[in-house]
């Protein structure tokens, strides 16, 4: 098995929409016509739609991601400053750390609705 896709449920559709945008620089892309608002989102470089945003008016939790505690995403090391500067235009929490022994570069960023994302690069060179 390989993860297809998640979906994230939300009332501030367009702002999730644009959190993962720009941050993790997916794309807007087909999405069948559902009788209920959403988007699905894809990487830059192709392939299916890694994200699947679904709107409507239920409330959400803000503080509460429910037993999912956070998505990671791999990225490339090329992007990894544009990302912080994006980050910092955006002012989105987030925290930075290298994993001992690995160098692999880490970003936990915390989006609408308290959303967590992961994103890793590898080492510097």
């Amino acid at each position: 098995m390989k993860l297809d896709h998640f979906s994230v449920r939300t009332p501030e559709l367009e702002a999730m929409k644009d959190f993962f945008v720009e941050v993790l620089e997916l794309e807007v892309g087909e999405r069948p016509p559902f009788k209920f608002p959403g988007y699905w989102l894809y990487d830059a470089e192709g392939g299916p739609a890694i994200v699947h945003l679904i709107g409507g008016d239920e409330p959400v939790a803000q503080d509460n991601t429910g037993a999912v505690d956070h998505m990671a995403f791999k990225g490339d090391g090329a992007h990894y400053d544009a990302i912080l500067g994006n980050l910092d235009r955006m002012d989105l929490t987030y925290r930075c750390q290298t994993v001992p022994g690995a160098g692999l570069r880490q970003i936990f960023v915390t989006g609408p609705h308290g959303v967590v994302v992961e994103l890793n690069f590898p080492p510097a060179p």
